[in-house]
């Protein structure tokens, strides 16, 4: 093989193959990932330790696809699982070992939906090195500036040109090759996002669960520690470890977690089950770009859902400190997400996602029908990207809030809603008024103190079932055609 007149060396793998058997399919899958990054592997230590190579060292991902030139109408209930048209479908894999399960589904319904065999063998798209060799224990990788020749020149490194959300942004309709999208995301973008999480979480992706939780107070996350441990005596309910910062691991309630010396950006925490339905938390910390960071990342891991959990000021004067906002629609102006989706796309709220949130929050503090209205409210929730937008004059913001009947503002559920929307993962809001900057009313120390303890671990609580309730639900039913536009992939 030749490119610009230089040579490659490639590894030697399956030819490309029809399945029936969506489990075959993925242990195709499995088997030419591993082949290819053994390969890469094995070349990068030989050249980190020797010679430079002779010759440039190349892998390709795995691909699966799907050719159907049916015009047959499949089920449409289902939001997923079956291709627009007649046509042929592709899509690269990578980490087939980490989404085996989520694969083997989504190949199951193409195959029952179209009759059609899937096609499984290596693409045309190269695994850079990074990816190939990251998380090898038996690969050391030297310093840089260590090599005596450039890492370009031997291996194939990420391509930001192909590492994009084209996809799921629907600016993208046909692949190089000229097939259409499969799946929402590229082996290099999902490549991408499992090192962002590992750098900016400090969990492995694999740890992480199929529902997401997002706070941006630390108080939050002592309350899911605790909760952990008291689920974790308790066998019946399914919950098998809880993972820190760090990879700790924790599997009985009085196991002791080391404290993390240095705290990555946007620490995780994994309460797991064996069938990954558990519950990850993600403190994001405060503001939209770190909300459009994690949001951008754990995407990829395709999860059922995310909620936001957190604090946010309430803007009616007949709202209390501690009182619940569950938003029903979003005013936009954290501007992160601006070039991704326009403004003017509607961000709907999910009747799943409110139904369960009203529930948990009538089931933890017991209180239903008009009496719940003491203490909850459904609103606009505003998110903006200024902290200290008060300091500023306040005739713009304060108009728009008005205009927009917004009863709470914050800086980060706009965008975990928005990026939901995005990526077609189902979200929702539940915020805690924690101060009332339009009405005088702002956290003193002391106020602060004895708010956080009141409140937080009912509030962490509701969040915890409002997940369990989800968990409960039917995936066809969760996933909601509301996120799914005409001409969809076929994959969640």
């Amino acid at each position: 093989m030749t490119e610009d007149s230089h040579p490659f060396l490639t590894p030697d793998l399956p030819a490309p193959e029809s399945f029936t058997d969506p489990v075959a399919a993925v242990d195709r899958l499995e088997e030419i990932y591993f082949a290819a990054t053994a390969f890469l592997s094995q070349h990068f230590t030989q050249a980190v330790t020797g010679a430079k190579p002779s010759a440039r060292i190349r892998a390709c991902y795995p691909e699966i696809r799907l050719t159907t030139t049916s015009h047959v109408k499949t089920d449409s209930r289902l939001s997923f699982g079956h291709v627009a048209g007649p046509g042929t479908y592709s899509t690269t894999v990578t980490r087939p070992d980490l989404f085996r399960n989520y694969l083997i589904q989504q190949l199951d319904l193409l195959l029952r939906h179209h009759g059609q065999p899937i096609v499984i063998g290596p693409s045309d798209t190269p695994i850079p090195v990074h990816f190939a060799v990251a998380g090898n224990p038996k690969v050391s990788v030297p310093q840089e500036g260590v090599l005596e020749f450039s890492l370009r020149d031997v291996f194939d490194v990420p391509d930001l040109a192909t590492t994009n959300d084209d996809i799921v942004n629907g600016t993208r309709q046909f692949l190089p090759d000229g097939s259409r999208p499969l799946a929402p995301f590229t082996a290099q973008r999902v490549d991408y996002s499992l090192a962002r999480l590992s750098h900016y979480t400090a969990t492995d992706a694999g740890h992480f669960q199929n529902h997401v939780l997002f706070t941006n107070y630390q108080f939050y996350v002592d309350e899911f520690e605790a909760y952990a441990r008291k689920v974790l005596a308790d066998p019946a309910s399914g919950y098998t470890e809880f993972v820190a910062p760090g990879n700790l691991i924790l599997t009985t309630p009085d196991g002791i977690l080391p404290p993390t010396p240095k705290m990555p950006q946007m620490p995780s925490y994994h309460l797991k089950r064996a069938d990954g339905n558990g519950i990850t938390l993600v403190n994001i910390g405060v503001g939209p770009s770190n909300a459009k960071t994690a949001t951008d990342h754990i995407a990829v891991l395709r999860p059922h859902a995310w909620l936001m959990v957190g604090h946010c000021a309430g803007l009616r004067n007949s709202q209390s400190l501690g009182d619940f906002v569950l938003a029903h629609a979003y005013l936009r102006e954290d501007h992160v997400l601006d070039d991704d989706l326009p403004v003017w796309v509607p961000i709907p709220a999910l009747a799943e996602i409110q139904i369960a949130l009203e529930d948990a929050v009538e089931e933890v503090t017991q209180l239903e029908g008009y009496e719940l209205k003491r203490i909850m409210r459904t609103g606009t929730v505003a998110t903006i990207d200024n902290r200290n937008w008060e300091l500023r004059d306040q005739s713009g913001p304060v108009q728009r809030l008005s205009q927009s009947r917004a009863i709470a503002l914050d800086m980060e559920s706009a965008t975990i809603a928005a990026n939901g929307f995005r990526f077609r993962v189902p979200y929702g809001t539940l915020l805690c008024v924690s101060d009332k900057p339009l009405h005088g009313e702002l956290k003193l120390p002391g106020m602060a103190s004895e708010f956080y303890k009141t409140q937080v671990a009912r509030h962490l609580l509701i969040g915890v079932r409002a997940m369990e309730l989800l968990r409960d639900m039917p995936i066809e039913r969760i996933h909601s055609r509301k996120l799914r536009s005409f001409d969809e992939t076929a994959f969640l």
